[in-house]
């Protein structure tokens, strides 16, 4: 068994910032050991048996990777860095190493991004072959005829060589209004990643995608009670749930 360390010390070897950051974080109660809030940085843990956890997030060798849910606000771009806009991490408080977004939402999209250091399962995600389901929230320009209905669920030229894979629209409301003009609020499920898809797929029919928001990805629903700009860990049962949609959803 390994030799009890002070929790700082831990803290700061699992990656979590220095020894004066994981300071304030275990004085400002955002520490937790076996469940309990610890507030001293002397407090010896032990690495082996011990479960340590900093915001929610488990640390320690026994924790290889990490996944956070993020409700992703617009303005913000899906990449690790940039030199001139904010980027998604900037939202997640972990300091490990080797974290990403799985796959991308532009900067003016909002919603359901996740966030982890574990590559074999975003290549699944993402995988063309898997066919992972991903949900969106828009409003969009004009009203839907069943015409148009029909052309998004059986595929859409988008100038590219095949069309569309067969995605689903629900159509929510439509509205009219003097300074907007008609619009219509739809969920649309695709299982496919392109290049700004959602936007071109209604520029196929003749709209023009005034607000978007994915709300689910896979079997990972965005909370209600998640605010923009807000992440939170994922938990067992949704880690779990990701690795068996990724191993069932390959057709």
């Amino acid at each position: 068994m390994a030799k009890a360390v002070r929790l700082d010390k831990f803290l700061a070897d699992a990656g979590a910032g220095t020894r004066s950051e994981v300071k304030k974080f275990i004085q400002k109660g955002q520490v937790q050991v076996n469940g309990e809030t610890v507030r001293r940085p002397e407090q010896k843990v032990q690495p082996d048996t011990d479960r340590v956890s900093l915001l929610g997030e488990m640390l320690g060798a026994h924790e290889e990777f990490v996944y956070f849910l993020l409700h992703k606000p617009a303005g913000c771009v899906s990449a690790t860095e940039d030199q001139r806009e904010k980027t998604v991490l900037e939202y997640i408080p972990s300091k490990r190493k080797g974290l990403f977004p799985v796959g991308r939402l532009d900067k003016d999209t909002e919603g359901l991004l996740l966030i982890t250091n574990d590559g074999a399962l975003a290549h699944e995600l993402l995988s063309p072959k898997k066919h992972v389901e991903k949900t969106y929230f828009a409003k969009v320009s004009g009203i839907f005829t069943e015409e148009d209905v029909r052309k998004i669920e059986q595929g859409v030229d988008i100038g590219e060589e095949k069309l569309t894979l067969p995605a689903s629209l629900e159509i929510l409301k439509t509205v009219e209004t003097r300074e907007e003009g008609p619009y219509s609020e739809i969920h649309l499920t695709i299982c496919e990643g392109k290049f700004h898809q959602v936007k071109r797929m209604m520029e196929a029919v003749g709209k023009k995608v005034l607000y978007l928001k994915r709300i689910s990805m896979g079997p990972l629903v965005l909370p209600c009670n998640l605010e923009k700009g807000q992440c939170r860990p994922l938990t067992r049962e949704e880690t779990v749930s990701l690795q068996k949609a990724c191993k069932t959803m390959e057709k």
